[in-house]
């Protein structure tokens, strides 16, 4: 029975996160992608930035909406699924998620209406800064969820004290080891995957021949963008890799589906 609840618990928060995950990491791309469109639209005065700004917002607010639903039962399962490890580490991982939601969510909701709903209503200034603080915010978010993501590979700055973590030292907890390759692989998984679906909805809608100067724009930006952070990103997977296996060695193990330890002074194949 136990084991039962262990892999449905499992299989629970592994769907939750899989579904959920897709959502805040097109908000962040696509916050950052409509804030350079903006600011554009700003300095040069071409309405098409306006316009790719309006028509890119739209599918930012399906993300931003759609973040929110999934993500709140994701946290609600650390209590849930997990009590037991909540319970242990809730000093940490439970102020982290708070630090989250007061410091970041907030921050990201509050000014999202006013990105949406504030065109023509608010100076151009006004409107630039609300979609800046809509970008701040879900990269805020991201980072404190990877440092919580982080912690739990590499913990450190805590005692265990009658059961229970006790931090004692703040800044070895939130820059563990992991923290600095979690975080920046995390947030340029981000901004690649936005670039892609926006390269991507822009080539179907050349090759349907619809809008082609429009959607010929956003393709081009996207494919510039994709030129430096490609790159880029493949080196912090790699060095984020080698992370691993200085740290948590099992598990380097284990994704690279190595199952029998090596006799001494052996490699692997």
């Amino acid at each position: 029975m136990l084991t039962d609840v262990l892999h449905l618990s499992r299989a629970q928060s592994a769907m939750t996160t899989i579904f959920h995950i897709a959502w805040p990491i097109l908000t962040i791309s696509l916050s950052a992608f409509l804030l350079m469109i903006e600011a554009l639209w700003i300095r040069t005065g071409d309405v098409t930035y306006y316009r790719h700004a309006r028509f890119w917002g739209k599918l930012l607010v399906l993300n931003f909406t759609v973040g929110v639903v999934t993500g709140i039962p994701l946290e609600f399962q650390f209590g849930t699924n997990w009590s037991g490890f909540a319970r242990f580490s809730g000093q940490f991982v439970g102020n982290i998620l708070g630090f989250e939601g007061a410091m970041a969510f907030m921050l990201e909701a509050g000014f999202v209406g006013v990105m949406t709903l504030g065109w023509g209503r608010v100076p151009r200034g006004v409107h630039l800064f609300a979609t800046a603080m809509v970008a701040l915010g879900s990269s805020i978010s991201a980072f404190w969820i990877m440092v919580a993501n982080s912690w739990m590979q590499t913990p450190a700055g805590f005692a265990v004290v009658n059961g229970k973590v006790v931090v004692t030292d703040y800044v070895a907890a939130v820059f563990n080891p992991d923290m600095v390759w979690g975080v920046s692989h995390m947030w340029m998984a981000a901004i690649e995957t936005g670039m892609f679906v926006i390269a991507g909805i822009s080539a179907y809608h050349l090759f349907r021949r619809r809008h082609p100067e429009f959607f010929a724009r956003s393709f081009k930006i996207a494919l510039v963008v994709l030129v430096f952070v490609a790159p880029v990103q493949v080196w912090l997977g790699d060095s984020s890799g080698t992370s691993v296996f200085a740290t948590q060695p099992a598990k380097g193990a284990a994704i690279e589906g190595h199952w029998q330890t090596n006799k001494p002074g052996e490699g692997a194949a």
